[in-house]
Order: C-alpha cells, then structure tokens, then sequence
C-alpha cells in the first residue's frame, strides 16, 4: 500500500542550504510523553532498550578487525546509492559495525547540526502534528501503535551469540532465518500507523548448531538522510495524509523541504519494511514505497545494505513486497500498482535476476489495493478487491485516501504468466473475496481449473483503522476457465493469515500451509498446520500449537529438513518464528517439527535481547549466502 505515496512529492533539484548552529540532544529519554507536549523537538533516540523495556546486556560474538569494507559510523553518510546489476557487491555503501571496545555515535551524545530552514521546516511540522492533524485515532496514535512489544528497539544489534536453551538446531537449519518489520528510528509525535516505520531486519544465523542474533537497519535513502539531518523529513505515508487539511499541509511542507534541498525524490522516498526475496543470486529488502533494497550478511552474521536496486534501470519507482519464486525456473514474477494508469503492471525476471518487460494491465479500471498476487505453471492471478483510493473520504469525511468501497465487486484476474500483453487477460467476479495474501494456486490436471487458497478478509472495511476486528477465513477457490463459474470453499474457521508452504511446492499443487492465529491481529498466538486437500466437510486442521499466555510470535516460515530430495514428504521439516514472552520481556527462536500433531519444539534460542513484532520473513541457506 506505501506505493500510493510515490505520487504525494515531485522530483526537484536540490539547493543549498543557508544557515547553520549546533543543537545537542540528551542520550536517552522517555519518548512517548513528549507527544503532549506542542513544539517538543525531534529526537533522535539511542537507547539501547524500548519503551519500558529493562536494559540488557549482550554479549556481542567476536568481530574481524575492520577492513576497508568495514568502516565505523560516521556522522556525515553519502546518500545510498542506486545498484545495477552489473554494480560491485561491496558493503561499503552501508554503516558498519564500529571496532570492539568502541561505542556507535548512537550511545553516545549526539550533535544534531540543523540549519535556518530546518529549524522552521520542523516547527511547521509541529504545528501540523499538533493543532491540524493530532494523532486522535487510536489506528494512528503512537500511544496504542507502539504499546508492550510492537514498541521500537531503539538501536541496532550487531552480531551477538545467543543460547540454546532448549534441544539443539538441525543441520539443515545452516544458514540464516530474516525477517523484515517496522522499526521507527524516531519516535513519533504526530500520527504513526503500525506500517510506517524504518525496516529493520533481525536475522539468527545459524551454523553447526549455534546461533548469532543480528539486528540493522535497511539503510534506505529516506533512513540516511533522516538519520543525517537528526529528525524526520518525510510524511508518513498510512498516517500522515488523513483529510484535505493535513494531507495539503505536509504536502506543501515535503515540497518546502525538497526546495530547500533537504532531500531529492528521485532518490526514493520509501520504506523497505515489508518482506524479503532470494532470487538472481541477490537477497532484497522489499516494501511498495520504493524500489528493493540489496543486502548481503556476511560470514559473522552481520548485515549490510548494499544499495538501492534498479535493475539496470528498467525497474521504475516500486515493486510488491511479495514477488513469487519459481522454484524449478528460479524466475522471479512480481507487479507494482499506483494510483495513476496503468494500475496495475505486471512482470518478471529471468534466473539471472534480469528483470524483463512491462506488461500494463489497463482493464484495471480504478486504483485497487494489490498487496500481493499468486502463480501457477501457466498464469498469474490477481485479486480487484474493495480496498483503493477513495479520495471522497478524504475531502468529506477526514479520512484516508485509502479505504473500502462497499459498492464494489471484488473479481480475480488471470493472465498467462509469460504474457506479452493483456490480450488474454480474464476477469472472474467472486462477490465478497477479498484477499491481502495469497498463499499458493496451481493448475489441475485437466488443464481448464484454476485453484488458489487464500486468507479471506470478512471486516474489510476494517483493514486500515482496526486490525483487531479483522476475521481471515482460509478459502480454496477453484476458477472454472472453460465455463467462467467460480466455486469457494472454506478451509478453517479460525483467524488465520500470515500463511506459508514449502517453497519447493509455489506455483504447484501442495497439501499443507502453515498459518498464524490472530488473537486478535495484528498479534498472534500461535501457529496451525492445516491441510488443504480434504474433502468440504472434513477437519483441515491437522496440528496446532499455541504459544501460551501473553506470548504472540510473527509470521511461521517452512523450512525442508532435505531441500533438493524429491523423494521427500512435502511437510518434512521444521516450522521456525520469532517468539516474544510479553510477561517476561524475553523473546526467543522457535524451532518446531511440522510433521508432529502438536509441532512439538524440537528447539528453543533464547535472544540477546527482545525483537519486536514485524512483518515477513525468510531463511536463507548458507550455499546461497555464500553467493550474495
């Protein structure tokens, strides 16, 4: 959804600043109480702990003398740049990890240089957080939105080891499980919607039955230049466009701050909060804003960005957060979407990571929602559903340019995935499916059905504003090419979303998912292991495990015990999440047997320190590390 914010600011050049002076700001405070007060100023934060949340002290794991690709945090950055494909891999381009026995200048006191502009651009902003656009909703008060663990870790982690303190970790689980997330790295004082802050992404690299805990920030274009300048430049896209007044206001304020040189858009003004990808021997952090982010870990654990990707420049503006990896092609098939014609644009790229060409799908007629999408061998399908612009909202009733339209009909579109246009592309109505995420689709047999399975949204109206009166019902939809009837059915009751698969089985018929518990979203109280070829009126779910009171994980992901085999049962392996105990303030790493009735925990790592509720992940195996 952040795509929608590539059309609020322009490209412009940059001009030079006027006048500057020192403003030093103290090491740690009590954030959230500065809201109450009107022209508080931005600060940044550098606690190592969050909101209420006891200091621990990690034990960091041995760190490589400094090279030349690893240099200390300095306060003057260079903008991330831009990486084509045939761009060097070097981790120069991001902050490293300072030398043992040093402190970040984020410990410490830190000079924050502003000049003229800045000062009166950040007092403007006050204004509008204060007296326009107070955060008033709960959906976009940083009082509500931060609470217990969905609050920010206030710095960043480097490679730490961890305990196992429970079992011991499979030999197939070499690698790295990562996993993307909002992390502000300013507390907020205006509006703030649970999808606006800064990814971080919080990796546990695992190697001969250890465990390395890691926690960096993407260092997106918008990061750095906040992070320079000591204080937010740019609008939230979710929570900072709410009504004709306040969307007008930051609007002139954002092209007050372009003029003035304080940032440049066509740099990328976005997140990469959202997902991760494996494809093309590359690893991106991915959100709709922007274009991906390359990042590679490197053989101690950490994490470095290495540039805004554009694909020899034939990627524009953004791209999903959920493109689809054929696991027998290693062709990537992804689309963007935007509030402008086309709508919607869908393409692909080869096994090497080329990304190939656009096809605009122009029987999109309005703005839609299109979170994310699903393959079969022969298609990609797409879901119309009631969520788009709705700038009426806006103007009349003070709201979001994004929201339902009851009035709509949702429909699926399907198009031949290696389709040079949208000649052949097919619009199926299916009345009240409206889907976020899609969990897999394939083709039968017989070559004239098509069956996705997807978490259906009952409470859509309720997608942006309040996520806990949103109910997922799982769904098979089976889509009848030959006589264009559409036939649902239901797989779970339950709430359920954030669902995965063996990935060996995208794009082809699977039997088992593994789905979080909403209890309710966004947080989550367990996971189930449900099976999706039963009969209509059989039980689906086949195992469940439920992480205890006041205890709520993230997203499950599958990982294969024998990756490769094609003699192995499709749920041999293991099922892993970040699990955070809200009573103890400890988070820890779950490893859990998919093929048990219960997922028994085969294995339990308990982190350095807590890591916040997020978003998508992914695991990497270390054959693919070695080649980032």
């Amino acid at each position: 959804m952040d795509a929608f914010s590539s059309s609020f600011v322009s490209t412009l050049g940059l001009a030079t600043p006027i006048h500057s002076f020192t403003i030093t700001t103290p090491k740690a405070f009590r954030a959230l109480p500065l809201l109450s007060s009107p022209y508080s100023p931005i600060l940044k934060v550098s606690s190592s702990v969050g909101i209420d949340e006891k200091a621990q002290t990690p034990t960091p794991a041995p760190t490589p003398t400094p090279s030349s690709s690893q240099r200390p945090s300095s306060s003057k950055r260079s903008p991330t740049p831009t990486l084509s494909s045939s761009s060097k891999r070097s981790p120069t381009t991001s902050t490293a990890t300072p030398p043992p026995g040093k402190r970040s200048p984020a410990n410490q006191r830190q000079e924050v240089v502003s000049s003229a502009p800045s000062l009166i651009f950040n007092a403007l902003d006050d204004i509008i957080n204060n007296f326009i656009d107070p955060p008033l909703r709960p959906s976009v008060d940083p009082r509500s939105v931060l609470s217990n663990n969905f609050a920010p870790v206030l710095e960043e982690l480097p490679p730490t080891e961890c305990e196992v303190i429970q079992g011991s970790l499979p030999p197939c689980l070499d690698g790295a499980y990562i996993r993307n997330g909002p992390n502000p790295q300013f507390l907020p004082r205006g509006p703030y919607h649970l999808f606006d802050g800064d990814g971080m992404l919080h990796s546990i690299r695992i190697s001969q039955g250890k465990a390395t805990l890691c926690s960096r920030y993407v260092k997106t274009y918008k990061y750095t230049i906040e992070s320079e300048a000591g204080s937010p430049l740019l609008p939230n896209v979710f929570s900072g466009f709410n009504g004709l007044t306040a969307s007008a206001a930051r609007g002139a304020l954002s092209a007050a701050r372009i003029l003035a040189g304080q940032y440049n858009p066509a740099n990328g003004i976005g997140l990469a909060n959202t997902s991760l990808a494996f494809f093309g021997n590359r690893l991106y952090a991915l959100g709709e804003s922007d274009l991906p982010y390359s990042v590679r870990l490197t053989s101690n654990g950490d994490i470095h960005t290495l540039g805004r990707h554009d694909f020899d420049g034939q990627l524009f503006m953004s791209m999903t957060a959920h493109p689809k990896v054929d696991p027998e092609t290693g062709e990537a098939f992804a689309f963007r979407y935007g509030p402008v014609p086309p709508f919607l644009t869908y393409f692909r790229f080869d096994a090497k990571g080329a990304k190939q060409a656009d096809v605009p799908i122009f029987s999109m007629l309005r703005p839609s929602f299109l979170h994310d999408f699903a393959i079969t061998n022969k298609y990609a399908i797409f879901a119309d559903i009631q969520i788009g612009m709705n700038p009426m909202e806006m103007i009349v009733g003070g709201g979001s340019p994004v929201g339902s339209d009851p009035s709509k009909v949702p429909r699926l579109g399907v198009i031949p995935r290696y389709a040079k246009d949208e000649s052949e592309m097919r619009w199926f109505d299916v009345p009240g499916f409206n889907i976020i995420h899609a969990i897999n689709a394939w083709d039968e047999e017989d070559g004239n059905e098509i069956v996705m399975v997807a978490p259906n949204i009952l409470s859509v109206e309720h997608t942006l504003e309040r996520m806990d009166l949103i109910h997922a019902l799982v769904e098979k939809v089976r889509i009848d090419l030959r006589t264009g009837i559409v036939t649902r059915q239901p797989i779970s009751a339950r709430n359920l979303d954030f669902a995965v698969i063996n990935q060996a089985y995208v794009g082809k018929k699977n039997k088992f998912v593994y789905a979080a518990v909403g209890d309710p979203m966004p947080k989550i109280s367990g996971v189930v292991k449900l099976d999706v070829s039963k009969g209509e009126r059989e039980e689906c779910t086949v195992a469940c495990r439920m992480y205890g009171p006041r205890c709520y994980g993230g997203e499950p992901f599958f990982v294969a015990r024998e990756p490769g085999n094609p003699e192995a049962e499709e749920d041999d392996g293991y099922v892993v999440s970040f699990v955070h105990d809200e009573k103890a303030g400890e988070s820890k790493f779950l490893v859990m047997d998919a093929k048990s009735p219960n997922l028994d925990i085969v294995a339990a790592v308990k982190l350095p320190r807590r890591v916040p509720y997020g978003f998508h992940g992914l695991f990497v195996r270390e054959s693919d590390l070695k080649n980032l």
